[in-house]
């Protein structure tokens, strides 16, 4: 990050956390000098939050509206503690004083006030979605979920509540495509919300999960594919955009994490919105009820840009046609051109990426040109562009020397910091590519990439092992094809 971003950035940490929002500073301080692992705190954490009346207050309140609690009332902070645990009275305060907190500006433009309370709704969802897809977990690292994934989109909600101008600006931006919203983003924050919230984590010490699920998203641990998941589909309830079928396969993906069915899981998720709308009662935060809703139907979705990784059931036969495809070809032509054609187009319609190109060292391997270029349709496009290769490490040099293929969904993740020059950055835009080596025997000869433009679009590991699968088999047959010639 530049360091006028990296100046921006840090200006709204301060304001949200210092300026605007000191009682949410200094409620996170209080609780983070309490051990989760220590019973001993637990004595001390009530005797804290009983100087506090509306803490102590709210706690009771949400500590009677569990449900897995005995019929006895709760009656006092001390037994409260003591039946919840220790980690559920820290998240219940912190999310307390978080809706406090945010919904004490009366005074917001209606558009930002509209964006603040969905945000708020959508977050405090996916919390309680969390916990829900983690029934195998012991209760604290169910609380350690629900505090990550409902913390996730902190940047963005407080940055709603807190903004001002900047905020309202941004706010007429939200309608527009994905990309144009990011550049906005960028211009306002110094960068996106993904980053100001990590800051804000690391500002309010917040848990080592939430830290890892903003810094490495695309990890493979359940847990953070159970923040990923939750943070989804939260969203997704409140705006289906996409296609229906994307949504199937993001409830298929849950079911898998959890263990259920697609009609459990369902069923489960309605539960999940009757609780929120008792807590969120009890919380004081009525104005939220109505932004959690129920699973949205075929009709509800908007299809805009729903090629673009759309779903495809057939992938993993289409993806052994084409290699079958490939395999004919060695018995009618010695052209490699068409071989790596054949690839880029199978690719593109498969998976329906947006432009999927092979780039061809030049002879002295000086830099990399893209010789032919494909688009979601699977048509060819006049496409030209040109990498160096000498003056500094890249991303493609990095690809072709560890003869390894690389997923990028953020470029701005710090595995990436030495790999993305400016120009690579500016090739990459606001989506995401795969990047693979094209190899004859041991001898890479160049890459082929695969690009989403839509900046909320996300490759999944699937789709980027599917790819990879189709590469090799490309490399294997341009192998023996250099053995007959």
């Amino acid at each position: 990050m530049h360091d006028a971003q990296a100046h921006l950035i840090q200006y709204w940490v301060d304001v949200i956390a210092k300026s605007e929002l000191p009682a949410i500073t200094s409620t996170a301080k209080m609780l983070d000098k309490f051990n989760n692992d220590d019973k001993s705190s637990l004595p001390k954490l009530s005797k804290a939050i009983l100087h506090d009346q509306a803490l102590a207050s709210c706690l009771l309140k949400v500590a009677n509206s569990v449900q897995h609690l005995s019929v006895n009332k709760v009656s006092t902070v001390s037994r409260a503690s003591v039946v919840l645990g220790i980690q559920a009275v820290k998240n219940i305060c912190l999310t307390s004083r978080l809706v406090e907190g945010l919904l004490a500006n009366k005074d917001l433009d209606v558009h930002v006030h509209q964006q603040l309370t969905q945000s708020m709704a959508n977050s405090f969802h996916a919390g309680l979605l969390a916990k829900m897809m983690a029934p195998q977990y012991a209760e604290d690292t169910q609380e350690e979920l629900y505090l990550a994934a409902m913390l996730y989109r902190i940047g963005e909600t407080a940055f709603w509540g807190v903004g001002g101008d900047s905020a309202k600006s941004l706010a007429t931006f939200v309608d527009t495509t994905p990309a144009i919203f990011q550049k906005k983003c960028h211009k306002e924050l110094g960068g996106d919300f993904t980053q100001l919230s990590g800051e804000l984590a690391k500002t309010w010490s917040l848990s080592d999960l939430l830290l890892k699920a903003l810094d490495q998203p695309q990890s493979r641990t359940i847990e953070v594919q159970i923040i990923y998941f939750a943070d989804k589909l939260s969203n997704c309830i409140a705006n289906p955009t996409g296609s229906v079928e994307e949504f199937q396969q993001l409830l298929s993906d849950i079911a898998k994490i959890t263990g259920l069915n697609i009609r459990q899981l369902t069923a489960k998720i309605e539960i999940i919105r009757e609780q929120a709308s008792k807590l969120l009662t009890s919380y004081g935060a009525k104005a939220l009820i109505e932004h959690i809703k129920p699973l949205p139907k075929a009709k509800d979705f908007n299809d805009i840009a729903h090629k673009v990784l759309k779903y495809n059931p057939n992938k993993e036969s289409e993806v052994l046609t084409a290699c079958m495809q490939m395999n004919k070809l060695l018995r009618t032509t010695t052209d490699f051109s068409t071989y790596i054609q054949a690839t880029l187009q199978a690719t593109a319609g498969i998976f329906a990426f947006e432009q999927c190109t092979f780039f061809m060292m030049v002879d002295d391997k000086s830099a990399m040109k893209a010789r032919f270029s494909f688009d979601i349709n699977s048509q060819p496009i006049e496409y030209n562009r040109k990498f160096n290769l000498i003056k500094s490490m890249n991303i493609f040099s990095h690809v072709m020397n560890t003869d390894q293929a690389v997923l990028i969904n953020d470029k701005q993740a710090k595995q990436w910091y030495q790999y993305i020059t400016g120009e690579i950055a500016d090739y990459i835009g606001s989506g995401a590519v795969l990047i693979m080596p094209v190899k004859v025997g041991h001898k890479a000869i160049g890459v082929i990439t695969a690009q989403v433009f839509i900046a909320d679009k996300v490759v999944s590991l699937s789709d980027f092992d599917h790819c990879s699968a189709l590469i090799e088999h490309l490399n294997l047959s341009l192998t023996m094809l250099s053995h007959k010639s």
